[in-house]
């Protein structure tokens, strides 16, 4: 996606979810939203797949528990094929297993479906971007369970050495689990995306639960 401002961006979107009683209204509430469009409406994951095969796609909102193909491995087939299309997840479910299997799948989001419309809109757009949302329960329960469970996973590489004050003082607030417009309350909001940007890049950090992991593990969360 280029660096083009909110309102010039123009979104192709799939709305995915078995239930038509969520899936319609999300999609048409979506379609109304200034720079998306809701090109599909999908019951299940092959419907997905097929619609990302003859359609220019940016991103698919998805449910995880669908039938015949579920929201992870759908997930998952994307990554690996047509991995220019972001995945955020909106979903019922923010235990621990769901959401680390949806990011371990590759899903650059990760929203309960408490989220109001204006927040599954940013979500959609943040993505599109290259950015890693996640709201705050999400981010919550993450920081608890790295907390917990510090010898779960392989131990995290050290940071590198050329981080700047700023990008320390970003991981730092990413590892207490501040979502970025909460960041932007200690950082000028011009700048927070590009001391992100930098710092993943600097440090190999594949996403915010990446980041919560690293920050915890450098004794800065």
């Amino acid at each position: 996606m280029s660096a083009a401002t909110e309102n010039e961006q123009h979104l192709k979107v799939i709305v995915a979810d078995d239930q038509a009683a969520v899936r319609e209204p999300l999609a048409a509430v979506l379609g109304m939203a200034e720079g998306i469009e809701v090109v599909a409406a999908a019951a299940d994951g092959t419907q997905v797949l097929a619609a990302v095969a003859t359609a220019a796609v940016d991103v698919v909102l998805m449910d995880l528990r669908m039938p015949v193909m579920d929201g992870i491995e759908t997930t998952r087939r994307l990554s690996e094929e047509h991995p220019q299309i972001a995945v955020v997840v909106l979903t019922t479910f923010a235990d621990d297993d769901s959401i680390l299997a949806a990011l371990g799948a590759g899903a650059r989001g990760y929203l309960t479906k408490n989220a109001g419309r204006q927040d599954i809109v940013r979500a959609i757009r943040a993505a599109a971007a290259g950015q890693a949302v996640l709201d705050r329960e999400v981010q919550d329960r993450l920081l608890a369970t790295a907390r917990a469970r510090p010898t779960a996973t392989a131990q995290p590489s050290p940071l590198p050495r050329d981080l700047t004050s700023r990008e320390r003082e970003v991981l730092t607030l990413i590892g207490q689990g501040l979502p970025n417009r909460a960041i932007e309350l200690f950082i000028s909001e011009a700048t927070v995306k590009t001391h992100i940007n930098n710092l993943f890049a600097k440090a190999g950090i594949r996403d915010r639960a990446d980041a919560v992991r690293r920050a915890i593990a450098a004794g800065l969360a």
